[in-house]
């Protein structure tokens, strides 16, 4: 038998998933929690198979609540429950030790599918959600794609750059010319479409390259 926490504060959500998991006569509900007082209460003396968390609770952030339910409760299968479908807050969901994500429209095939995938220790992304995913990948693969490639001189000055020190210091540091330095920060300037140090430096730290 697989036992199911939910921890929602919308009555007509709880109820709504009860009533999809009535006929699965392999799970039961467990508990229901309003709140993520209630939830952690709960879980002092139970230790449910499957917990649906809310993301947006009244009395805690439910990522935050995540960490403390992975703190008292290392084996229960965590299945986000929100209505947000946000690429960031699905990465952070997993990040902190959850299993899996639903839209609180699913149906009730995909969740007995979400149920039953974390179950056999997979991960599940309802369909919308893995598409925010996917897209959230895309976006930083096409900026990684569109990133100019940098020579090893190139590197070293941004990271002495970054550090401040000026071009002679940069030339002495390096055994270079002061003219080559220069002509190195113009490539860069150049390669990364900036017209000072200062956005040099500032776009260089915003894409990780120093």
């Amino acid at each position: 038998m697989i036992h199911i926490l939910i921890i929602d504060d919308h009555p007509l959500v709880t109820d709504g998933i009860h009533m999809m998991l009535k006929d699965a006569d392999y799970i039961s509900i467990a508990g229901k929690a309003k709140n993520g007082t209630e939830a952690l209460q709960f879980l002092d003396t139970a230790e449910p198979e499957i917990i649906l968390l809310d993301i947006s609770l009244p009395d805690i952030d439910g990522l935050q609540l995540c960490d403390k339910i992975r703190e008292k409760n290392k084996y229960s299968k965590i299945l986000g429950l929100t209505s947000s479908n946000d690429a960031s807050i699905i990465t952070q969901l997993l990040h902190r030790g959850a299993n899996g994500y639903l839209l609180k429209n699913m149906e009730r095939s995909e969740l007995l599918e979400a149920i039953d995938k974390v179950m056999d220790g997979k991960i599940f992304l309802s369909k919308a959600a893995n598409e925010k995913v996917l897209e959230q990948f895309s976006s930083v693969s096409n900026a990684l794609n569109e990133m100019p490639a940098l020579t090893r001189r190139e590197k070293e000055l941004l990271i002495l750059l970054n550090e401040g020190l000026n071009g002679p210091q940069i030339a002495e540091k390096l055994f270079l010319s002061h003219y080559t330095v220069e002509t190195h920060r113009k490539n860069l300037m150049q390669k990364l479409n900036v017209n000072s140090t200062q956005h040099l430096l500032k776009l260089a730290r915003e894409r990780k390259l120093i």
